[in-house]
């Protein structure tokens, strides 16, 4: 008798494993779906949030009638003269001696040669044309001048 015991007892061990394979297993896959929607939500605060941060200086532009230029793959690089001539690269204060030995160094780190040029108004043409004449010695020959729009128009 104790033979038909184990023998009952083996398949009902059997009965059961049987019966999680057929239905009542767990499953092992991970739901990516919440981590999408949160990456998603997080790439929409980027984008909204990333040109807030490129303009840091108080510079009052000249006004003109074109249009905005497209957006950047890479950040831009932008040199502010105030109306005090002082010079801002970035969001750092350089001097005038130091700016195409430091537009050099970033030339070679930089994959693109473009650069924005922020003038206040109230600064001379001539020393605006000795910082662009400084850029393009420093290897940078694609440079943006920035304006606000809403200006006068010459038709």
């Amino acid at each position: 008798m104790a033979g038909g015991a184990a023998q009952k007892n083996i398949q009902r061990t059997r009965g059961r494993r049987s019966s999680k394979r057929n239905g009542h297993r767990l499953i092992s896959e991970i739901n990516v779906t919440p981590f999408v929607d949160v990456m998603l939500v997080l790439l929409i605060i980027f984008m909204v949030a990333a040109p807030l941060l490129t303009v840091g200086v108080e510079i009052r532009l000249p006004k003109t009638a074109a249009k905005a230029l497209p957006s950047e793959k890479e950040q831009p690089l932008t040199l502010n003269l105030t109306r005090e001539k002082e010079l801002i690269l970035q969001e750092s204060e350089i001097e005038f001696t130091e700016l195409i030995p430091k537009l050099k160094q970033i030339a070679k780190q930089r994959t693109d040669d473009r650069i924005f040029l922020r003038a206040d108004g109230e600064n001379n043409y001539s020393i605006v044309m000795q910082i662009m004449g400084a850029l393009n010695k420093a290897g940078f020959n694609n440079i943006s001048l920035v304006t606000e729009s809403g200006g006068p128009s010459l038709d």
